[in-house]
């Protein structure tokens, strides 16, 4: 029988119980597709990573939801490089480049105040597009009248790692209403090929925080994403091409957001963007993770 180190961890959390769950799975690189897919079935997070080789400037990994390979994972990023940290794999500071079969990920790796992994991705600055949503439609699959998404900032599809559908919202009551239509979102992401309807406002619960985030993601295997950090890259680029968020003297952009709390999982993602004439031209988000569970995964012969 094989067995594998296994941890689970809550990532954008800095308490048990919050944030959005990974798993971290090492020494993977023996691993089949096939087995990976089961794996990931039989966990049924939210994402699995499975690291299949790791040092202190250079990570091999990829990730899985339970029903599709993830071409990057924010929040699984989050939890790898807190795995990697805790088993001295990495020693804070640290750049790393993470490999994932499509792409290459800069992650920069800092002791935070209070001494835990602060973990940072650079994220591609991402596209724009406007796609003719029918907003009768939006409005009926979230449970809300049509007039609640028709404000003052334009409904836009937002295209990096994954596509967002951004649709901002007037303020929390609004949000804590929203009751989704799940088969019928996955059936109007497929059809405008978008892959999460990342909703917010800047009415806040924190007065900390930049903006209130719900992200609905049934079209790749996860209902509701408590955190999502590819997702708040992209609202972050958002705000700042609707001048929704203004960058300080030095051309930077700071967002807070919080995001989880209509399903019990809190979370708090930060996203820094450089700005240079009006565009995005660098991009990072991250946070901190809470491991959970930690153990052994026994596989058959």
């Amino acid at each position: 029988m094989t067995s594998l180190p296994l941890a689970l961890y809550d990532a954008f959390s800095d308490t048990a119980f919050g944030g959005s769950q990974a798993a971290v799975v090492c020494d993977t690189g023996v691993l089949d597709e096939a087995t990976m897919t089961r794996i990931a079935g039989e966990l049924g997070y939210p994402a699995v990573c499975f690291v299949a080789a790791a040092n202190r400037e250079r990570v091999e990994a990829r990730f899985r939801s339970t029903v599709m390979e993830l071409p990057m994972c924010g929040h699984g990023t989050i939890a790898l490089m807190t795995r990697l940290v805790e088993l001295g794999h990495v020693t804070m500071p640290a750049h790393v480049e993470l490999h994932l079969p499509r792409s290459r990920v800069r992650v920069t790796v800092s002791a935070g105040l209070d001494g835990r992994p602060l973990v940072m991705l650079e994220v591609t600055p991402p596209s724009f597009r406007h796609d003719d949503i029918d907003r009768d439609r939006l409005a009926r699959l979230l449970g809300l009248e049509p007039e609640t998404i028709a404000g003052d900032h334009p409904l836009e599809t937002v295209c990096g790692d994954f596509v967002h559908l951004v649709v901002p919202l007037p303020g929390l009551e609004s949000m804590q209403r929203v009751s989704p239509d799940f088969p019928g979102l996955v059936a109007l992401c497929h059809d405008h090929g978008i892959e999460t309807v990342a909703l917010f406002t800047t009415e806040t619960l924190d007065p900390a925080s930049t903006l209130h985030v719900r992200d609905f993601c049934p079209a790749v295997g996860v209902a509701e994403s408590a955190a999502a950090g590819t997702t708040n890259a992209a609202l972050a680029s958002y705000l700042v091409r609707h001048r929704i968020a203004s960058p300080d003297p030095g051309g930077r952009v700071h967002v807070r957001a919080e995001q989880g709390a209509e399903i019990g999982r809190a979370s708090r993602i930060v996203s820094h963007a450089r700005i240079e004439d009006d565009a995005v031209i660098h991009l990072e988000v991250g946070g901190v993770a809470t491991r959970t569970v930690e153990g052994l995964l026994h596989l058959p012969p």
